[in-house]
């Protein structure tokens, strides 16, 4: 197979929006630190991506209603993540095959609970590979569907072309995630590679609204900083149109 052409049409075909390449070069230490020296020996990533529903997303903001919340988390991450994984593993084989090595990390799996994070990030996957920025919401925002997008990634020794560089960020001085994420989350600065995440968000403090929202007998639901952001709002077709 010829790499170059052959992946982004089978990611497409396996049902993929987005493909992408990252050379994880820059960000090794990161890589390392995040999943250690087994995860950090591979230079380069396959990143590809589903677009959620924005009917699916709607939803969100009517979360408080069991049947919204769970609709929502069956659909948006368990479908999703299954079709992800399945598409990586796809991808990943298919790399096998042309005598690579390969290893799809699960779209999402939290590997520490004292760390609060997967083995490998996909978002700095996907940045890398010129898909996105990270935003003040920490999410991957692409041009289009903004951050209604999630995502798979395949770790590999293949001699594969990185297929963009890094965005530049295009938040502004937008805070729409900012303003309406229920416990305050977010800080507003913007990613850097060599800042930690506590910079920008208290990944620990939304875990426990998670926690606190189980405890309450109400559905582990929120996404609202995806819902909000305008680079996700899809305009309104008029009808007939």
């Amino acid at each position: 197979m010829d790499l170059l052409t052959g992946l982004p049409l089978l990611a497409r075909r396996l049902g993929a929006d987005y493909y992408g390449v990252a050379d994880l070069g820059s960000a090794e230490e990161f890589v390392s630190a995040q999943g250690r020296e087994g995860i950090a020996r591979f230079p380069r990533a396959v990143v590809m991506g589903i677009v959620l529903l924005g009917t699916v997303v709607d939803l969100l903001p009517k979360r408080a209603d069991p049947a919204a919340a769970v609709l929502y988390h069956h659909t948006a991450y368990d479908v999703v993540n299954q079709a992800l994984d399945q598409i990586g593993l796809q991808i990943a084989n298919t790399l096998r095959r042309e005598g690579f090595q390969a290893l799809p990390v699960p779209a999402s799996k939290r590997t520490s609970d004292e760390k609060i994070a997967g083995i490998f990030s996909q978002k700095l996957a996907a940045h890398l590979a010129g898909l996105g920025w990270i935003g003040k919401s920490c999410l991957l925002v692409t041009t289009d569907p903004g951050p209604r997008v999630r995502w798979v990634t395949v770790l590999t020794d293949a001699p594969l072309a990185p297929t963009g560089a890094p965005m530049e960020p295009q938040c502004g001085d937008c805070t729409a995630c900012m303003n309406t994420c229920p416990v305050h989350a977010f800080t507003g600065r913007l990613f850097r590679k060599d800042g930690p995440r506590e910079a920008r968000f208290d990944a620990a403090l939304c875990d426990r609204y998670f926690k606190d929202l189980e405890k309450s007998g109400r559905p582990p639901v929120c996404g609202m900083c995806l819902f909000i952001c305008p680079h996700g709002r899809q305009k309104r077709r008029s009808p007939g149109k």
